[in-house]
């Protein structure tokens, strides 16, 4: 099985939707300063290693980055993280990623033995873990029967309005979770793509972050 590092995956996933955060991979200090001048402070910025699709597992993620002086001493410290891990030969730079705020959820397609493929969605970021909130579909489906999936999840409650937040549109995120349905039941090569957070705000939602295994 293949892991996609996440440049990679933004390369597969060009053209088949959902969409993802605006990023531009630099492989300088220089470069990265420029990237973040065009999409705009603050910016995320992670390390981009050829093959390696969690970055967290090696502090390769730095958030809030708001600006140049920041993301230069943000590229030396992933440069760094990355050689520290053994993956300095793999290394190519960082991905410099528009910093997106909203309610947070996941959404997953995998390709299960016995059922096939199959598509979630659910409480995502750290809630994925702790509130185990996610609701399964055979895939693929369309957008109006992921719109009644979403509406099962407990993290629905943030599409009317959550403690004063403003009301949300369910539609970004239905599409995103049938695009996602879509890839996993034509694509036999994809085992599993993960969306985590897919971050949804009042005017429409990205992903954040984006893993596919390959088989």
């Amino acid at each position: 099985m293949k892991v996609l590092d996440e440049y990679a995956a933004r390369e597969y996933l060009a053209g088949k939707g959902p969409r993802m955060a605006k990023a531009i991979l630099a492989r300088s200090s220089d470069a990265a300063v420029a990237a973040a001048e065009a999409i705009g402070w603050p910016v995320v910025a992670k390390a981009s290693v050829d093959g390696v699709g969690h970055k967290s597992d090696f502090k390769g993620v730095e958030l809030d980055l708001a600006g140049p002086d920041a993301l230069v001493a943000a590229f030396a410290r992933l440069s760094a993280a990355a050689a520290a891990a053994g993956f300095a030969s793999a290394f190519r730079g960082i991905l410099v990623e528009e910093r997106l705020k909203g309610a947070e959820f996941i959404i997953g397609a995998l390709r299960d033995e016995a059922f096939g493929p199959v598509v979630m969605v659910g409480s995502g970021g750290v809630l994925a873990e702790l509130f185990k909130d996610a609701v399964f579909r055979m895939a693929p489906i369309n957008a109006a029967e992921a719109e009644r999936a979403i509406r099962e999840t407990r993290a629905s409650r943030f599409l009317e309005g959550f403690r004063g937040s403003p009301p949300l549109p369910i539609r970004p995120l239905a599409e995103a979770v049938a695009a996602a349905s879509l890839i996993i039941a034509e694509d036999p090569a994809v085992v599993e793509l993960d969306l985590n957070p897919f971050i949804l705000g009042p005017s429409g939602g990205a992903a954040a972050d984006l893993l596919i295994r390959l088989a």
